[in-house]
């Protein structure tokens, strides 16, 4: 306990909160159990640290990562018991996934606790929402994505700007400085702004969050052998070589010597890790249940990661567009355009695109990069980097 404790308190006094990511503020902290998920690489981590730092007495606080080797020999359970007995009030579990029969453990803390609040942490997407459907009486559930362009602008350029809802963006609201040009930042936003560590060895730190995703957090919590891994892999690099990517299941299947119904499984276990987005027409009533259109990868810098050299823009501003509008909500596939979102259509294009495809639709907006200002349904595509 006394080594934890260390461990700890030092890494307090190395969390810089300067900046806060979208959901520091939309947490309820109050919550007797709280669960945050999201993609590796996002600032989960930072983000608990900070609210202890900046919120809780630090002697009756405690962060744990589940990954430390106190663990091979103790139990959640125990280092929560002996927590308590020493006037514990706040135990924070990070990696929460790398301890087995975690969701168990937690409710078992939450019922024999009712002192102690708890806020975990996991970034293996797919294993936390399985456990967390045990623990749905008990736990709150946020997850998290990476930043926004809005963000980013933030963190590493010193620029605040207030947060638009997507109504506001609609009605050109979105109000900038006179000596500010946003096409000065964005494309290096696209490149390399998404995840929240500087760009010095960013590509191979984006590679190490992808192998860690593909070849740990989804073949050991979903059950996966070795195998198994390697084609999570193979999907994944025939994905990144053809998006926009319409999938034909069959010839996947085939390519990858695998049954239909895996392939269906495999996508959702990459979506699930934050590695692809499957945009879905609107046929299952329910959020993620309608038919797959087309298969994105999860933001504009895995393109540049992954993309082997072969960028095509088009791709990247229609990442864009799905990785930033969908946190507020449902994107669904369009029968005459590229997006659709509470009714409105979107069209996604560069300076010169026009509305030929949208004419004579109702609620229908062109969305164009490379430009500074919009008007009469015209949209700058950077502007929905500002939804969060």
């Amino acid at each position: 306990m006394n080594t934890l404790q260390d461990r700890y308190r030092k890494l307090l006094l190395e969390t810089d909160t300067r900046f806060h990511r979208y959901m520091y503020g939309r947490i309820n902290w109050n919550s007797r159990m709280v669960g945050l998920t999201g993609p590796r690489g996002v600032g989960k981590t930072t983000l608990v640290l900070q609210y202890i730092k900046e919120n809780l007495p630090h002697d009756t606080s405690l962060y744990v990562t589940a990954e430390d080797f106190y663990f091979a020999d103790h139990r959640l359970l125990e280092l929560a018991d002996d927590f308590v007995k020493r006037g514990g009030k706040h135990l924070f579990i990070d990696e929460i996934h790398r301890y087995p029969d975690w969701s168990k453990e937690l409710k078992l803390m939450y019922d024999y606790h009712p002192e102690l609040q708890v806020v975990f942490t996991g970034s293996s997407v797919l294993d936390i929402n399985k456990g967390a459907s045990d623990l749905s009486r008990r736990a709150v559930m946020y997850h998290m994505q990476g930043l926004s362009f809005r963000e980013y602008l933030a963190l590493f350029h010193g620029l605040e700007f207030p947060v638009y809802p997507l109504e506001d963006i609609l009605q050109s609201k979105v109000e900038i400085p006179a000596r500010f040009h946003p096409l000065q930042f964005f494309p290096d936003y696209l490149r390399q702004g998404y995840y929240p560590f500087s760009s010095e060895d960013q590509h191979i730190r984006i590679q190490q969050i992808v192998n860690l995703a593909l070849e740990s957090d989804i073949p050991q919590y979903a059950g996966m052998n070795v195998s198994t891994g390697r084609k999570l892999k193979q999907l994944l690099a025939i994905i990144a070589k053809s998006v926009p990517f319409k999938p034909n299941i069959s010839s996947i299947a085939t390519a990858l010597n695998v049954s239909r119904n895996s392939v269906a499984d495999y996508c959702l276990y990459i979506e699930e890790a934050g590695l692809i987005a499957q945009l879905r027409d609107d046929t299952g009533g329910i959020r993620g249940l309608g038919k797959v259109d087309k298969i994105y990868l999860d933001n504009p810098n895995l393109i540049y990661t992954l993309g082997g050299g072969q960028v095509e823009i088009g791709n990247v501003r229609e990442t864009f567009f799905f990785n930033q509008t969908r946190v507020e909500h449902d994107v669904i596939t369009s029968s005459v355009s590229d997006f659709r979102i509470d009714g409105y259509t979107f069209e996604i294009g560069g300076r010169k695109k026009g509305r030929k495809q949208i004419e004579g639709i109702p609620d229908a907006f062109v969305v164009k990069d490379d430009i500074e200002f919009g008007s009469h349904g015209v949209i700058p595509l950077w502007h929905f980097g500002f939804g969060y």
